[in-house]
């Protein structure tokens, strides 16, 4: 439908048209997807096609494909994905924590869910009974989260403040305390509690970055980035990647009006990334970044240069090796390229040995591809 539009129809947001494969004489279209609805009973469920195609929004598709609310990932018992409807695991976790009171475990997963799908209010009530039952840190946390979604300030205060005392070397209760200050319209509190999670946790990446949001909003770009360097600089910030990680993920994704100025945000980006890789030659994410952004700029010598000692990390860390695989795919280095997948197949982390597999499968299919195109 171009332009968002059909027949009477004029769309916000994203819908579909739901239409009998007879309505398609001359072919499906290419971008189409096949859908078979059931009914509850297993049968096919058509009653609203007979009449041709209709138009839906994607709220009313999920009802006609029989689904109770939007479609959901889950795993059954046996691991395998299955798509139900979000009110239906919403019920169903409800209700097997209400036939199991003590399990607090499935009160904590329906919680999580409940919180996933910005259900507060009623994440708010589950979490309220497990907090009255326990002194786990961790619900006091989720709990004046919920709290705080829903603008309850004073008891999220005491709630999150709660969680930092149980909390001692968790930075999140302090960086939740510093959002809530925002929304009292307290900077100056806001700045220290997000500070505070930095003295708390210095590796805190989410913790810099949200100083850094601070201050930008305050006083501007460069004296956000003064901050920053002046608090990454104290001996206990020495040796730690993180606030330089925090500035260049602000200078990559921030990008400027015009060509000449979003390339020098990005030399700016990759200035602050190197520093990251400097502080911390080993960091996993300093790693990532650096070797995101040589790769953005086409600099694939660069991402090997920068990745090839790290081998063995790969074997651990999906994302890094995922880098260096496409860095050398690009330089069409395939020599090196089965020498990592075969490396990277013996992991002990299945995401990783998937990858190895997926990617071998890949290559040995563009090669004979290529072989196939050679002239008899």
């Amino acid at each position: 439908m171009a332009n968002n539009e059909g027949p009477g129809l004029s769309l916000q947001g994203g819908a579909a048209i739901v239409a009998p494969i007879s309505a398609f004489p001359n072919g499906v279209p290419g971008n189409a997807l096949v859908l078979l609805p059931l009914s509850p009973d297993g049968q096919m469920k058509e009653e609203q096609l007979v009449n041709g195609p209709i138009a839906l929004t994607m709220d009313q598709l999920w009802k006609t494909l029989g689904f109770n609310g939007p479609a959901v990932q889950v795993q059954d018992n046996e691991g395998r994905p299955i798509l139900v409807g979000l009110e239906d695991l919403l019920s169903g976790l409800e209700q097997h924590w209400q036939a199991n009171q003590d399990d607090l475990n499935s009160a904590r997963i329906y919680a999580q869910k409940l919180m996933e799908h910005q259900r507060f209010e009623k994440a708010e009530t589950v979490l309220s009974k497990i907090v009255a039952r326990g002194v786990d840190g961790n619900d006091w946390l989720g709990l004046g989260i919920a709290q705080l979604a829903q603008k309850k300030f004073e008891k999220a205060e005491k709630t999150l403040t709660g969680a930092q005392n149980l909390l001692k070397t968790n930075p999140l209760p302090s960086l939740h305390l510093a959002r809530l200050a925002k929304e009292k319209g307290d900077r100056t509190q806001e700045r220290t509690y997000a500070e505070k999670s930095l003295m708390i946790d210095g590796n805190f990446v989410d913790g810099w970055a949200y100083l850094f949001g601070v201050v930008l909003d305050t006083e501007g770009e460069e004296k956000a980035v003064a901050a920053l360097e002046q608090l990454a600089s104290k001996p206990e910030h020495s040796k730690t990647a993180s606030p330089y990680i925090a500035l260049q993920s602000h200078f990559a994704a921030d990008g400027a009006a015009d060509a000449a100025a979003d390339a020098a945000r990005r030399d700016r980006a990759t200035a602050f990334a190197k520093k990251a890789v400097e502080r911390a030659p080993g960091d996993p994410l300093a790693l990532l970044c650096l070797s995101a952004l040589y790769g953005q700029a086409e600099k694939f010598d660069e991402v090997v240069k920068l990745l090839a000692p790290h081998e063995a990390l790969m074997s651990r860390d999906v994302r890094v090796a995922n880098n260096y695989f496409q860095a050398l795919f690009a330089l069409q280095d395939m020599k090196r390229v089965t020498s990592l997948l075969n490396k990277l197949a013996t992991s002990s982390q299945q995401d990783v040995k998937q990858f190895a597999i997926e990617r071998s499968r890949a290559v040995q299919q563009m090669l004979q591809q290529q072989q196939q195109s050679l002239p008899s």
